[in-house]
């Protein structure tokens, strides 16, 4: 080949490369090693393994009446999450607890103002194998379980078998909520920390020996069948009756009830991908999603909170 001609195919080479990364580089804006797509047409969403499947139910839903954008849900504890939205990462964090202080203020040194929207219900479940004769136990019992305290089934009624603590990592939302409202005070040593709601339940369902407890999305089936292999524990407070996390008419006096939220780092913008996505999570349609991924909708209380942070 003429030196000429090669010299002139390796110019033209360089000059569709250049313009090829140049297409891309105006096509989306790079901030660290996330890309944030023009137009907001992909949203990232991460966090609470609890809220996995449901967001996940809600975003497959959403995409099908809107093909172009591309909606990204994944999992790794609530802590995580939160952890990603305050270092600009994703767009929304899955949460089955309460935002902490110590990172509200993280996200304020970086400019974000995080806001909160509920989005459904959950009645946390504890759950026994299915050949357990033990099937209530109050908020204090549950407690000296968990802390160690109570080590064999038969100081509750059950067979002369230790039991055999199931719970989840510190990353996870459920994992802080059972400790501040349930334990108070340090989970026994012994306790083995999960990944999710399904390894627990696999576990318990293989360990007559064993109590684990996971989100209410976790115990019914598509059809709103208890799954099988379990009992699920009624519970107690102590000031009340024992309540059954199945008892969808009880949810205000369930002593394990609890929001399941989303955190944006600042209000939405109407009318922006995010924006859209939860008003759709929040709607009629987006709320019947909720109730038949096995979860409860929200309050009244909850949709005025909902209110105060997406009225424009």
């Amino acid at each position: 080949m003429n030196k000429k001609v090669f010299f002139s195919i390796f110019i033209i080479v360089l000059v569709l490369i250049g313009y090829f990364w140049i297409s891309i580089a105006n096509s989306k804006n790079i901030t660290g090693n996330v890309f944030a797509y023009s137009g907001n047409s992909k949203i990232d969403i991460k966090g609470s393994d609890t809220l996995l499947q449901l967001v996940s139910n809600l975003a497959e839903e959403y995409s099908k009446e809107n093909e172009d954008v591309k909606i990204s849900v994944t999992g790794g504890g609530s802590g995580t999450g939160i952890a990603s939205l305050i270092n600009g990462e994703i767009d929304i964090a899955d949460s089955s607890r309460p935002i902490k202080d110590d990172e509200k203020t993280k996200a304020l040194e970086k400019g974000y103002d995080v806001v909160e929207v509920i989005i459904g219900r959950d009645m946390l479940s504890v759950i026994t194998n299915k050949n357990n004769p033990v099937k209530r136990l109050s908020i204090d019992q549950l407690s000296k379980i968990y802390k160690g305290e109570i080590e064999n089934w038969k100081e509750l009624g059950g067979n002369d078998e230790k039991i055999t603590l199931y719970g989840r990592q510190s990353s996870s939302g459920t994992y802080v909520f059972f400790l501040e409202h349930v334990v108070k005070g340090e989970y026994d040593s012994n306790m083995r920390n999960m990944e999710g709601n399904q390894a627990i339940l696999d576990a318990i369902k293989q360990d007559k020996t064993g109590i684990g407890y996971i989100g209410l999305g976790y115990i019914s089936d598509e059809n709103g069948n208890k799954v099988s292999g379990i009992n699920v524990i009624e519970v107690s407070d102590g000031n009340s009756d024992y309540i059954s996390p199945l008892d969808k008419s009880k949810i205000l006096d369930y002593p394990l009830s609890r929001p399941l939220v989303q955190y944006l780092s600042k209000k939405p913008v109407k009318n922006s991908e995010e924006y859209n996505f939860i008003m759709f999570e929040l709607s009629d349609k987006g709320q019947e999603i909720v109730k038949q991924s096995g979860f409860d909708k929200i309050l009244p209380s909850d949709k005025q909170k909902n209110d105060q942070i997406l009225t424009i």
